[in-house]
């Protein structure tokens, strides 16, 4: 073996004995430190959100029916103009109940002819009864006197009793044409108001949103069963987001409360409005499998938040039209606390497990009956991180309150999620990085 080659043995074999001792101290081969980000446990404002969705509907909204059928003769008006309390907004062909009212009318006036005679024939039977009664008061005397005989004197009581009675019938005629002629006054004022039903008026100041025929058309009234709804005026100078809200978050809704809305035509905007009313009963949606239990929760939509929106020279200066989506974020509470980023909040099972019982098949199953769940977050700590319980409060989009754990001032563990959730324990080893390092890394990993 020459010279040279045993120099070089020897080298080899002094490098791979200082590569055993370097693997064995750690100093190569050493695993990568999980890179971690962190932010600080501090004082932070926080408003808790309840989002839901809906539709934009006018707090008042009439559909307009008409209460006769018939063809519509004027329709003087469009969808999309503004209208007054009390303008014509339809006609419906009068022309059968015109004739039903002038019948009514001569009726009426043939009864207050009658009437005038029933009450001319009572003066008469006046008369007759006091021309009779005067004859049986003289006949009295002269028969008492013994003047009269019986025959004449039967005579005259005879006439006088058949007088009274026609007085009384002549009396209850007057009555009965009177009774008569109110019944026909009733008529007339019934034909008169069916005839007025033939005009249709607004009851409301507000946009006509929806027109749904046209002149010419038939139109079924009300009396028969609903009737053809004709159109829809809509008062859209007060506005209402009807949104669904959850099971789960309606008790936390109140009235009152503040809510931001976007509305999805109006990109980029938001408005403000104010919580006005709760509804009591649900809205049940889906099958018996996957039913959703929702109260509709009405929102007002504030005019001043939409104020430069408004079209002052258009037919209608509302900015918003009837069924436009819209979201809404309503605030249900609002603090200033301690917090930490939501990510930063873990889970932990706390198994209760009788340490001297054996271990059976079905712990599994029973195992989830004792779990514990509680909160934690990690602390870091010079390099390493401290995993410490904690209990929360109200959370917004980004922050979650910390009730107890933390007095502040901690660099508690931000990210990555999936190293908080899962693997990182109480004092693992840490690099701390910079959060944009910390993704950086992340997307280059992928």
């Amino acid at each position: 073996m020459g010279k040279t080659t045993k120099y070089i043995l020897i080298v080899l074999g002094v490098a791979v004995v200082l590569l055993i001792v370097l693997k064995t101290a750690g100093v190569i081969g050493k695993p990568a430190l999980p890179q971690i980000a962190v932010e600080k446990a501090e004082k932070r404002s926080i408003i808790e959100t309840v989002s839901a969705s809906g539709k934009i509907k006018p707090e008042v909204e009439v559909k307009i029916s008409s209460e006769v059928s018939g063809e519509i003769v004027e329709l003087p008006i469009k969808e999309g103009d503004v209208v007054k309390k009390g303008q014509l907004l339809c006609r419906v062909r009068p022309d059968i109940l015109k004739s039903g009212y002038d019948r009514a009318v001569a009726s009426y006036n043939t009864q207050k002819a009658s009437v005038g005679n029933a009450a001319q024939m009572y003066q008469q039977a006046k008369a007759n009864f006091a021309n009779s009664e005067a004859k049986y008061k003289r006949s009295k005397e002269l028969y008492d006197k013994k003047v009269l005989s019986a025959a004449e004197f039967d005579a005259a009581v005879a006439d006088y009793q058949s007088n009274k009675a026609a007085l009384e019938a002549a009396h209850q005629n007057v009555i009965g044409s009177n009774y008569g002629l109110a019944q026909s006054q009733a008529s007339v004022k019934e034909a008169s108001d069916n005839l007025a039903k033939t005009d249709i008026y607004s009851p409301v100041d507000g946009v006509v949103s929806k027109l749904s025929v046209e002149k010419g058309e038939r139109v079924l009234g009300t009396v028969q069963n609903v009737g053809t709804e004709i159109m829809t005026i809509s008062d859209l100078s007060t506005l209402d987001v009807n949104v669904d809200v959850n099971e789960n978050d309606i008790n936390r809704v109140t009235i009152g409360d503040t809510a931001n809305i976007q509305v999805d035509a109006f990109l980029g905007k938001k408005f403000l409005g104010v919580v006005r009313e709760i509804g009591s009963s649900a809205n049940v949606v889906g099958t018996n499998a996957d039913q959703v239990t929702n109260f509709t929760v009405k929102v007002r939509l504030l005019p001043e938040s939409y104020a430069l929106l408004m079209k002052k020279d258009a037919r209608n200066a509302s900015p918003f039209k009837p069924g436009l989506s819209a979201t809404t974020d309503i605030q249900t509470n609002h603090t200033i606390a301690l917090s930490v980023p939501i990510q930063s909040v873990t889970t932990r099972d706390d198994k209760k497990v009788d340490p001297t019982k054996p271990k059976s098949d079905d712990d599994d199953s029973k195992t989830k009956n004792n779990d514990v769940v509680k909160e934690y977050v990690f602390v870091y700590q010079a390099g390493k991180v401290k995993q410490v319980q904690v209990t929360t409060g109200i959370q917004n989009d980004t922050y979650i309150q910390v009730l107890s754990g933390l007095k502040g001032g901690e660099e508690v563990v931000s990210g990555p999620y999936s190293a908080i959730s899962k693997t990182l324990k109480d004092k693992d080893l840490v690099e701390k990085v910079d959060k944009s390092k910390l993704f950086t890394s992340d997307d280059s990993k992928k």
